[in-house]
Parts: C-alpha cells; sequence; structure tokens
C-alpha cells in the first residue's frame, strides 16, 4: 500500500554558474621566503584561474624579479623556465630589511612591502605517532628566547617503493633476453600542500609541541619501503602568521554549514603600475630551519598493508600454444613487444618443464614497472635502510 509519494526527486534543477566561477580573475600569486640564512632564495610565481576552465596550475614565465634590501642594495633571481625563480647563494644581513621587485612579461610592476628578517630557531625533533590507520607525522620547537611565538613549515617527502612484480627478462621483438635494467625499485617526492601552522603567542613558554604536519594512510605506497620527511620552519611575524591563517580558513576549512564563512585576504604585495589589481601572496624574510627523518617500514605495526594503486595480475604466453602457428618462441618475443614501444607488457619470470623454458608469465606495464610513476635513480641525499 502506497501511503504517501514524495517528489523530491522529480525536481528540475537548473545549474547555476556564478560569475566568480566564470570570471576573469587572472591574478598574480607570489609564494616563497627571501632566504637571508646561507641558501638560496626560490620564488614560485603563477596565476589563479577559473574554476571551470579545468586548470590546476597556470605559472608566470618571463618575469624579472630581484631582492631588494632597504639600503638599496639589490639581488637579482634566474628564471627555472617553470615559474620558479632562484637567487644564488646569498648571504643576506639579517639586520635589513627586504622586499620582493617583480616585472611581468605583460610590463606590470608588482612590489611588497619592506619586512624585518626573522631568524627561526632549530627544530627539536620530527616524529611520528602510529595509529590504528596510519601515521601521524609530527614537529616540536622551542624558542629559549621566547621572541618567536610564530611559526610555519612546509615539507618535501620522499619515498622508495616498487613495482608489485618485478621483471627478470625483456624483449627485442625477435628474442627474450635476461633484463639489465631495474625497474622493479624506485624513488617518488611529493612537496606539502596544506598550510602548516603554530603559535605559542598565548602560552608561558615559546614551545611547540607535536604540531602535526601530515597524516600517512597505514596502506600507502610512502611507507611500503623507507620514506623521508624533509622539515622546513619560518619564523613569522604576527602580520604574516595572521595571513597564512586567513588563507588557510579560506582554503583548507570551508565547504560544510559550520565552516567559518571566506574572509577578504590581504597580502603584502601590491600591484604599482596598475593599483587596482588584487594580488595574492605575503612575502616573507629570514632564516630556515630545516630536519630530516628516516621512517623504515620494518620499524612500523604489522598490519600496515600497502594497497598498489592498480589491479594487477600475471598471464601465461606459452611456446606450445597451439592457437598459433609456429615459430612459438618467435611468436611470445613479438607478443611480449619491447618496451620501448607506447603499449607494453613486462615479462616477469620464465616457465620450465624438466629444465627447458616452456613460456613466460608477464604483466601490464602499470604493475612491471614502477619507472613510470618514479625515478630508478636514488636522490643524492638518500641514505639506505638497515633493510636494504
Amino acid at each position: 500500500m502506497i501511503v504517501g509519494i514524495s517528489y523530491i526527486g522529480l525536481r528540475c534543477a537548473k545549474p547555476y554558474n556564478p560569475s566568480v566561477v566564470a570570471g576573469n580573475n587572472n591574478y598574480l600569486v607570489v609564494e616563497g621566503n627571501i632566504n637571508t640564512g646561507t641558501d638560496s632564495t626560490t620564488i614560485n610565481l603563477s596565476r589563479t584561474t577559473n574554476i571551470a576552465s579545468g586548470i590546476t596550475s597556470l605559472p608566470e614565465l618571463n618575469a624579472a624579479v630581484t631582492i631588494q634590501d632597504n639600503e638599496n642594495v639589490s639581488y637579482s633571481l634566474n628564471t627555472n623556465g617553470d615559474g620558479s625563480y632562484t637567487s644564488a647563494l646569498l648571504t643576506l644581513d639579517p639586520a635589513r630589511m627586504y622586499r620582493l621587485s617583480i616585472t611581468t612579461s605583460d610590463g606590470k610592476i608588482y612590489l611588497s612591502d619592506f619586512v624585518p628578517a626573522t631568524t627561526s630557531p632549530a627544530i627539536d625533533s620530527v616524529g611520528y605517532i602510529t595509529q590504528s590507520n596510519g601515521l601521524q607525522i609530527y614537529v616540536n620547537t622551542h624558542d629559549s628566547k621566547n621572541a618567536t611565538h610564530y611559526y610555519r613549515w612546509d615539507y618535501n617527502e620522499t619515498w622508495e617503493f616498487h613495482a608489485k612484480y618485478a621483471s627478470n627478462f625483456i624483449t627485442n621483438g625477435t628474442a627474450i633476453v635476461p633484463r639489465t635494467n631495474n625497474i622493479y625499485q624506485c624513488w617518488a617526492n611529493d612537496i606539502s600542500n596544506d598550510i602548516e601552522l603554530g603559535s605559542s603567542a598565548k602560552l608561558s613558554q615559546d614551545v611547540i609541541y607535536r604540531a602535526p604536519l601530515t597524516f600517512i594512510p597505514s596502506t600507502s605506497e610512502k611507507i611500503e619501503d623507507r620514506y623521508t620527511i624533509l622539515v622546513k620552519q619560518y619564523a613569522m611575524t604576527s602580520a604574516g602568521y595572521n595571513y597564512y591563517s586567513l588563507l588557510k580558513q579560506n582554503t583548507e576549512e570551508l565547504g560544510s554549514i559550520f565552516d567559518a564563512q571566506p574572509s577578504t585576504l590581504t597580502g603584502n604585495i601590491h600591484c604599482t603600475s596598475s593599483p587596482n589589481i588584487p594580488v595574492i601572496g605575503y612575502v616573507t624574510a629570514g632564516t630556515v630551519a630545516l630536519k630530516r627523518i628516516y621512517i623504515d617500514y620494518n620499524t612500523l605495526p604489522s598490519n600496515y598493508i600497502t594497497t598498489y594503486p592498480y589491479n594487477c595480475a600475471e598471464d601465461t604466453a606459452l611456446y606450445d600454444d597451439t592457437r598459433f602457428p609456429p615459430p612459438q618462441v618467435n611468436r611470445v618475443a613479438a607478443l611480449l613487444i619491447p618496451l620501448s614501444s607506447q603499449i607494453q607488457s613486462v615479462i616477469t619470470v620464465a616457465l620450465t618443464k624438466q629444465n627447458a623454458v616452456i613460456g613466460y608469465l608477464y604483466t601490464d606495464h602499470d604493475c612491471g614497472d614502477c619507472s613510470i610513476r618514479g625515478s630508478t635513480t636514488p636522490p643524492s641525499f638518500w641514505i639506505a635502510g638497515p633493510y636494504n
């Protein structure tokens, strides 16, 4: 018996595309810290894109970028061709104030406000907590002078991983021979995307304890062999901290009816040639504290089991497959085409009968070649673990 009818599912929906989604909001975005320590400075320039465009990254190319101090000394940055601009190794006077000067390829001029150079205290430690569903990585720091109070962190991750199956053979199209290059063991990397902040301003001591940085699920490929994280710490002014707090709120903490409403974001960079054009970003200056740790899979809980990102299986190619004409050896070698091809199979192991090879197992390229998702050469800083 029908006791009621709902018409909610029959209502027509009309698409709503607010002007902010499709508007021509091609604003400059400036990211980076003027490094006053014994290292180079890298500034990243990009443009905002419309949500409707589907473009996720639009680097700003061919700009002229310089660091200027309040004593009229300038330092030019070199373009890397990808929207990033890097200086030579500089030793900047920490007693001076600094700003960025940017001239884009369309002739517009941008200047940031002069900011003081801050000195980051050392990172005490980077550690992790094992939870039932993964690792929570955190950072500890403090300032014995009780003078910092505001902190920001970003990080670089690198991890060793392997293909689902090891490839022991390769074909040149007419013969199958032992493989001599490694496509089983690889290294991949990533950078932080979220804004990580910490403040001790309301505490009696300038101490940050277990500030969360990133969470790695127990099924992640990042921790299937060996993982390292390099944490970078920046001391912030209160103005810089407030800017990043609003940026975090506007970009990471929206989406439900209980979240805070977006706030107006005002950085310290201005287009002096066209003052009405908004600019996104906040330039800081100061030293950067670094800390790296390594985590080995064998030290983690035994229930941490990696989920391979593809569905994988091995198939059989036999010499005596009567569905195909002879010569069978050449047929198998031609079937398992060379790795120089765009459509590839990866040969894993030889099948034998009475000490004679009767065929091979093979798998998809995604399952037998890790180099499609990483590098087969370890990075220069990589330290092999005790289980390698």
